[in-house]
């Protein structure tokens, strides 16, 4: 059985992600409308009919901007922890109790043959966590919204096929940007967003030869650009001794189009 993904949107103004192995479809949060979800679904020929359940990772709204929405039209069981059901239950209308599950920190859970590890993460929610996926040895680790990478967190994406991987702003661009100053401390702070130097750091510690493929995630629309992350992450990469090419390939995300369906 293989693992299949498709980042459906990534970025400040929405975020989903789609895994499946074999019956088992996922959905990891839903920032974006549910009729903007189902476009992104069709895009790449997912049936949103044939999802089994999302999970969220927390509580900002362009992370469950279309929650409630795609859980009640699909009658879809939700999985949180309980910090980030509290915060965000507020936002999503009406729920069925038997929609509602608990997803605890540092915890496993096997759906079919898929086991999903949660792991906590620096950021300024309720009790952020972000999700690494493991079918047969194969490995994907979704690794956004965080102000910084630490050891443990290193430890637990370590070696993965494929990393979905925040590389938020250039530093310079947003430094010199049109931002209040207490929102680029924020963004800047241990509990913002990775830049795309920290993300290429990061990565150089924890991508192995059986890590195939990197996707920069979470780019924001003001303080960075494709080309400029891509750029900046491919140099210290190759500084490294990392040679991208066939072998390991980078990637782009896109809050508007989903990427093509990969196979791990």
């Amino acid at each position: 059985m293989t693992l299949r993904f498709s980042v459906l949107a990534s970025g400040s103004t929405g975020n989903a992600f789609y895994i499946e192995s074999g019956e088992e479809k996922i959905l990891v949060d839903a920032g974006l409308s549910g009729k903007k979800i189902e476009q992104l679904m069709d895009q790449v020929q997912l049936d949103p009919n044939e999802l089994s359940r999302i999970l969220v990772t927390h509580e900002h709204s362009d992370h469950i901007k279309g929650l409630g929405i795609m859980a009640r039209r699909y009658n879809l069981p939700i999985y949180a922890n309980e910090k980030t059901w509290t915060a965000m239950e507020g936002q999503l209308g009406k729920l069925s109790v038997d929609q509602k599950f608990l997803f605890n920190m540092e915890e496993t859970k096997s759906f079919g043959s898929l086991d999903v590890e949660s792991f906590g993460v620096s950021h300024d929610a309720a009790d952020p966590m972000f999700y690494t996926f493991h079918q047969d040895g194969k490995k994907v680790a979704l690794v956004t919204d965080l102000g910084y990478v630490s050891e443990r967190i290193k430890k637990t994406v370590e070696g993965a096929d494929a990393y979905i991987f925040e590389s938020n702003h250039d530093v310079s661009m947003l430094r010199m940007g049109r931002y209040p100053w207490n929102v680029k401390r924020r963004i800047l702070g241990d509990s913002g967003h990775v830049s795309n130097e920290d993300c290429a750091l990061a990565l150089t510690d924890v991508i192995t030869d059986q890590t195939k493929r990197i996707y920069l995630a979470h780019l924001s629309l003001d303080n960075n650009m494709k080309d400029l992350a891509r750029m900046s992450v491919q140099d210290v990469l190759k500084e490294r001794g990392f040679e991208l090419g066939s072998r390991l390939e980078l990637h782009d995300t896109d809050p508007s189009s989903a990427t093509p369906i990969y196979e791990v």
